[in-house]
């Protein structure tokens, strides 16, 4: 037996435990190789006291949601991953809505709406977890988590469990406390909304979604966004004004609808991924001297 199954074991009736699980079923780039170990959750698994057990037996450990803005290599991720997204509970009381770190934004989202709650609706159309969302403060078109989260639950690698509250989080552009000190693993994240009019709430929700339709390539596998916006410019027109639209690299490839989206044309792997970052990372410097930030973390 190994330590990561010596150490899970306690936890079983809890958890599900994969062995060598390929990471391309679980990002939305659908590339990376497998997981040594991959672990999914449920809302009752006691996620502090699992983290202290996984680190005590010193192998890497690592923290996964919807893999909406990963890259994972080829080789796979030595260790173990775990999945949060089992841990999925919402919560409304009031205006303030609580949910679990591996609740997807468009439940939150959904979860305001039925309860007539106003200013998640930018949160609908992220196809992201609430974890993930706050750890890199999300945003889509007028909304970002820092408008809304008040609170977030955390815990660190030997278990011990702490609290950040409002400018604690220090939120920025596509910046978090929880980025800056990653150790950190977010359990939970308090929401406080505003009463709306369903009607127009649900109108704005349909309106954000039309506006994607329209723009993003959502029929291929992506990250959504693949750069950060540069300030003073838009990455998707600075790209765009570069000759790079349907540019490849095997089968990665810059989207033919909107620039600023990298996609799996079919069979990508991470190599041929990062490779086309790269290059158009290099063209957009070499033309404007503008240098490109990349939102995609890389595993």
């Amino acid at each position: 037996m190994t330590r990561i199954q010596t150490a899970v074991k306690p936890f079983l009736d809890t958890i599900e435990v994969l062995e060598n699980e390929p990471m391309s079923l679980h990002t939305t780039f659908r590339i990376g190789g497998p997981a040594r170990y991959f672990i999914h959750l449920t809302p009752d698994t006691p996620l502090p006291e699992l983290l202290d057990a996984l680190h005590g037996t010193g192998e890497r450990v690592t923290i996964l949601g919807r893999g909406s803005n990963l890259l994972v290599r080829d080789e796979g991720i030595p260790g173990v991953v775990v999945c949060i997204l089992g841990r999925s509970r919402v919560r409304v009381e009031g205006t303030r809505v609580s949910a679990q770190s591996g609740a997807a934004l468009a439940q939150v989202a959904a979860a305001a709406l039925a309860n007539g709650l106003a200013g998640a609706e930018f949160a609908a159309g992220i196809p992201g977890s609430v974890g993930g969302a706050v750890f890199m403060n999300a945003g889509a078109y007028d909304g970002s988590m820092s408008d809304i989260v008040t609170e977030s639950q955390y815990a660190l690698p030997d278990g011990t469990v702490g609290t950040l509250r409002g400018a604690e989080h220090g939120f920025a552009y596509r910046e978090s406390a929880y980025k800056l000190a990653p150790a950190r693993v977010i359990l939970s994240a308090e929401l406080e909304l505003r009463q709306g009019d369903p009607v127009e709430i649900r109108a704005k929700m349909d309106d954000l979604a039309a506006r994607r339709r329209d723009k993003q390539p959502l029929e291929f596998p992506s990250a959504g966004s693949t750069f950060k916006r540069p300030t003073g410019y838009f990455a998707g027109k600075l790209i765009e004004d570069c000759g790079l639209k349907g540019f490849s690299v095997g089968g990665a490839q810059v989207s033919e609808k909107h620039a600023g989206f990298l996609i799996n044309r079919g069979g990508a792997t991470a190599d041929d991924m990062r490779r086309l970052i790269e290059e158009v990372q290099a063209r957009v410097l070499s033309a404007f001297g503008v240098a490109l930030e990349c939102e995609v973390q890389f595993l």
